[in-house]
């Protein structure tokens, strides 16, 4: 057994880990010490022990603090794994002591807040009432970074492209339609067919730049040979899209409400025009090289049985 390969098996120990992710996130020895209640000298030998048995440098020295090495971002990332699946086996053992099943950590975006999940939620309580799950919400591509450092168990969205992907496994939930709305007393609601050019004079409300919706719309545009709209704002929020269009004349382009009819939700009229997006289909995500522990199993489940209760009554509406 080489020297590299004796130290990661037999003498690299949990608080060297600690101690790399917390010199990657503060990127300052002062701040890393202050917060491990230990003295800087004591970091700085501490992490030269590791570098120089790993043989690499970790991080470089710089006038504004430390930076990571390709090296460094490497077993960083790799500690955070270890840590994250250290933490998950407390849970489970105090789980099991306690009669509870653990903590399911999921990260979702604004679409699945307001429809599946919360169903979804209530399916799982059924199940196991001791389940619990703590829901954060955010942008696809910051959730796939806390995915990736392993602090979140799965993702739950529309799904990205494949090659924001690689390493992960999917699970489709459900292909929804996109639908262009507008308020209840806009121009073109009490019409019976719209067609694009008629749309071109109105403000709007857009997802934003980087979303996953706004290629999408972008080239629909273009495709219509019309411009992008300069009247607009810009939302993933499906509350703020529901009472923005009721006092003007935006049209928005809706999926907030994927599983429910519009009349059940508030005064929204969705207009006659075939939108064609071509999108990714609604799902779960989860890491290729951890497999998801049963209590997220189950919650996946749940999911599934959610979106197949309702998917038919609003692709009927």
């Amino acid at each position: 057994m080489g020297q590299l390969d004796w130290y990661l098996n037999v003498n690299l120990k949990v608080r060297h880990l600690r101690l790399l992710v917390a010199v990657y996130d503060f990127r300052n020895l002062r701040q890393v010490a202050s917060n491990s209640y230990v003295t800087v000298p004591a970091v700085s030998k501490a992490l030269g022990e590791i570098e120089r048995a790993l043989g690499v440098q970790l991080f470089e020295r710089t006038a504004s603090g430390l930076r990571p090495t390709a090296y460094g971002e490497s077993v960083v990332r790799h500690a955070r794994i270890v840590l994250s699946t250290l933490n998950q086996t407390a849970e489970e053992i105090k789980a099991l002591q306690t009669g509870s099943t653990g903590k399911v950590y999921v990260g979702t975006s604004p679409i699945m807040v307001s429809t599946i999940l919360p169903k979804a939620l209530i399916l799982l309580k059924q199940d196991a009432p001791h389940t619990n799950v703590e829901i954060r919400e955010n942008r696809m591509r910051s959730l796939l970074q806390e995915l990736q450092r392993a602090e979140l168990d799965m993702i739950v969205g529309r799904l990205p492209s494949k090659s924001d992907t690689v390493g992960l496994q999917e699970q489709i939930l459900v292909a929804p339609l996109t639908r262009l709305v507008t308020g209840p007393h806009h121009p073109l609601a009490g019409r019976t067919k719209v067609g694009w050019s008629d749309l071109k004079d109105f403000p709007w409300v857009l997802p934003p730049l980087g979303s996953l919706l706004r290629e999408p719309i972008e080239n629909t545009f273009a495709r219509h040979g019309l411009p992008m709209p300069s009247n607009y704002i810009e939302t993933l929020s499906s509350h703020l899209v529901r009472a923005y269009i009721q006092f003007n004349d935006a049209i928005a382009l809706h999926t907030g409400d994927v599983l429910y009819p519009y009349a059940d939700v508030g005064p929204i009229h969705v207009l006659p025009i075939n939108l064609s997006l071509v999108t990714r289909p609604l799902g779960a995500l989860w890491r290729g090289d951890k497999p998801l522990a049963p209590n997220a199993m189950l919650l996946l489940r749940c999911l599934e049985q959610a979106c197949s209760t309702d998917v038919a009554t609003y692709n009927a509406y």
